[in-house]
């Protein structure tokens, strides 16, 4: 079985209306190892009883399960979380909101995409800045080879950072993003990737290369974000407040 098909019917056995549900990870990435678990986001609705009540509502719902053909991770939140994630200048939820690996849509995830667009500002910056610093401290926290999904992992953030500062969207996928960087190592070191596992080590490694490579991709991100012509504030608070209230009285 597609294990597209077998994600969609795990959608749909969820206790609470799905919004939307897409891949990301790896496999938005575009470099899944074939041991690379599946990573699924979306949005659940509570209803209006579970809001208004005494107990504790599930904002946030994690589902971790290994079967015959995959390894999953699946999360979701809750309207009104995402929504708020939306308006902090949150880089994962705006990927998960508008990744092209969609098990699961609605048309008001159409309506959500859209409300969105004005969610994204300059100051998105500190998300990729952020991740990226952390990804390499974790690289050469201890002086060893890395691991080829780590550097995957950094070399993507910083051109997603890029990218959105330069253009206003979001690409997630870095085989689409270096045919607009072209940078030269980025096919062999996904090609290492997808032939080998989630754990294996980067090949022909340099030091003193990636470092190089670190800061320069950080100083362009630095540059994009001050040249943007993104807005210093999201203005969508207004329609994602009509959209979330709208959307709980009707379930």
């Amino acid at each position: 079985m597609n294990n597209f098909v077998e994600l969609g019917q795990i959608v749909a056995l969820q206790t609470y209306p799905i919004l939307f549900a897409t891949v990301s990870g790896a496999h938005l990435y575009g470099f899944a190892s074939p041991d690379s678990d599946y990573d699924l986001r979306g949005v659940h609705i509570l209803p209006l009883p579970e809001i208004i009540g005494l107990n504790v509502p599930q904002e946030t719902i994690e589902i971790s399960e290994i079967n015959k053909n995959f390894e999953l991770d699946l999360v979701t939140h809750d309207l009104k979380k995402f929504c708020k994630l939306l308006l902090k200048r949150n880089g994962y939820v705006l990927e998960q909101l508008y990744s092209c690996l969609v098990i699961h849509t609605t048309p008001e995830h159409q309506e959500l995409k859209a409300i969105a667009e004005n969610c994204i500002t300059c100051h998105h910056v500190h998300h990729y800045l952020g991740f990226a610093k952390t990804q390499w401290k974790l690289l050469t926290k201890d002086n060893t080879l890395p691991k080829v999904k780590s550097l995957l992992y950094l070399y993507r953030v910083l051109l997603t950072g890029i990218h959105l500062m330069q253009s206003g969207k979001i690409e997630a996928n870095l085989s689409q993003l270096n045919q607009k960087f072209n940078l030269s190592y980025i096919p062999d070191l996904i090609a290492q990737k997808i032939s080998g596992t989630e754990k294996a080590i980067a090949s022909d490694f340099s030091w003193e290369f990636h470092e190089r490579e670190y800061a320069s991709l950080r100083n362009k991100l630095t540059l994009a974000s001050a040249n943007s012509y993104l807005p210093d504030m999201a203005t969508a608070k207004p329609a994602l407040n009509d959209f979330l209230v709208r959307i709980r009285l009707n379930i």
